[in-house]
């Protein structure tokens, strides 16, 4: 429990008390989710896998961006958190969805390059799996 003191306190130190609390707020219900959790085969094995991939998975990202000081990151943070969690417990499943696109079909017919590719698939990432891909 001290680790989550002293992350907590290096984590408040950088942000606004409304998004400190949004913060904390979003960590302890990931952790209450994770303590509910039941994976979608029943299966008590995989119950446990997934808990503890969700744990792992929020202390890995919350501990990555515990320095952001940028209120507009902070917001894009908290907006991927949000629909990460609203996702998983839709789908019932803690892994981020992957997303499919055509190797070659996001860019017009003229100037299919390489290089407008990536960013057309950069743009058109999800919201949920901009850090995913960061960390994987």
């Amino acid at each position: 429990m001290n680790r989550m003191a002293e992350f907590s306190s290096q984590l408040l130190n950088s942000m606004t008390p409304v998004t400190r609390q949004e913060v904390l707020g979003l960590y302890r219900k990931i952790f209450r989710i994770a303590k509910k959790w039941q994976s979608a085969s029943g299966q008590v094995e995989e119950t446990l896998k997934e808990k503890d991939y969700i744990k792992k998975e929020a202390k890995t990202l919350f501990r990555k961006n515990k320095d952001v000081t940028d209120p507009k990151l902070i917001k894009q943070c908290i907006e991927e958190c949000e629909a990460r969690i609203e996702i998983g417990l839709h789908y019932n499943i803690p892994y981020p969805r992957p997303i499919h696109l055509p190797p070659m079909g996001l860019a017009h017919k003229r100037g299919r390059t390489f290089r407008q590719q990536e960013k057309l698939r950069k743009i058109s990432k999800p919201i949920y799996l901009k850090s995913h891909d960061e960390i994987s």
